[in-house]
């Protein structure tokens, strides 16, 4: 039986949806199973692979290297589902954009009560100006809000693509919750 190759992606977000993820518990080993995870910040690949099934994004999209990322992903998975409100609507990592990416910085890094306040110029990606929910960069096929979603919401929708069929959340999960 050929396993289904699944991702999942961790963008600007907190990592509540993998905690999620990995509250699945026991089901994860049924789940193992039938499918193979071929990338994750849970496991040491470093590259995207070619040719992903399914992949699970957390987080919005505020960064160049998040716009980046999420542009290469699509382009080599099959279905893309937005896991959670950070990827849905943008949630907490968009209360920045009435402030402004540059504010934020300032704040971060230039308060005069740190040591040596200064911008990073390196290893720190340039902010966009917005911070963005998945779709409006990327076509998403699924969307799971909740904040996080639960475990049995996230193995539901698992568990309904691996046979087959497109779930059906409604009822299943809401904004928040």
């Amino acid at each position: 039986m050929t396993k289904i190759r699944l991702a999942t992606v961790w963008l600007d977000g907190c990592s509540g949806c993998h905690m999620s993820f990995l509250d699945i518990d026991e089901e994860l080993l049924a789940l193992a199973d039938k499918i193979k995870l071929v990338y994750s910040p849970l496991v040491d690949q470093k590259n995207f692979p070619e040719a992903v099934d399914i992949t699970l994004v957390e987080g919005a999209v505020s960064s160049e290297a998040d716009l980046e990322k999420i542009r290469h992903i699509r382009q080599h998975t099959t279905t893309l589902i937005s896991l959670g409100d950070c990827a849905v609507t943008g949630n907490v990592p968009s209360l920045r954009n009435t402030i402004g990416a540059e504010s934020v910085l300032r704040r971060a890094y230039l308060d005069p009560s740190l040591f040596n306040p200064q911008l990073p110029n390196d290893k720190v990606p340039r902010l966009l100006d917005t911070v963005r929910p998945v779709h409006s960069v990327v076509r998403v096929d699924i969307y799971v809000p909740g904040c996080p979603p639960s475990a049995n919401t996230i193995l539901y929708v698992l568990s309904e693509l691996l046979a087959g069929r497109k779930p059906d959340l409604s009822g299943k999960t809401r904004f928040g919750a």
